[in-house]
Parts: C-alpha cells; sequence; structure tokens
C-alpha cells in the first residue's frame, strides 16, 4: 500500500481518533466516539482510501514516484 497521509496529518488523526475513542468513556458515553478508530487506522496506516479514489496525496515521500 503506499501512503498517501503526511507525518503532521497522520500524527492529527490520531490525537483526534483518541479523543472522539475517549468520548466513549468520559464524555456522553455513546457508541458514536466509536468511530475514531477510523481516524486512528487511517493515520498509523499512512492509507486513507478516501484520498485514493479522489487521488489526493499530501505525504511528499511519494511525489516523485
Amino acid at each position: 500500500m503506499k501512503k498517501n497521509v503526511g507525518n503532521c496529518e497522520r500524527i492529527a488523526r490520531v490525537v483526534l481518533g483518541l479523543f472522539l475513542v475517549s468520548l466513549v468513556f468520559w464524555g456522553p458515553k455513546t457508541l458514536w466516539g466509536l468511530i475514531g478508530i477510523i481516524p486512528i487506522l487511517t493515520g498509523s496506516s499512512g492509507n486513507c482510501p478516501l484520498y485514493t479514489v479522489a487521488g489526493i496525496s499530501t505525504c511528499k515521500c511519494n511525489k516523485d514516484s
């Protein structure tokens, strides 16, 4: 899998995902916070399927290939 998410965005996705998942335990305590798993997975893998479909890449490592 090619990476299409840059480093700064990866960090932001993981932090946002952890915040959303924490809402399951400390916030309104609904299961909607589990949607935070998606940004955690895309941030940790460095690949976003929506970016692939749209042809977007924020990763500088794939600019020359």
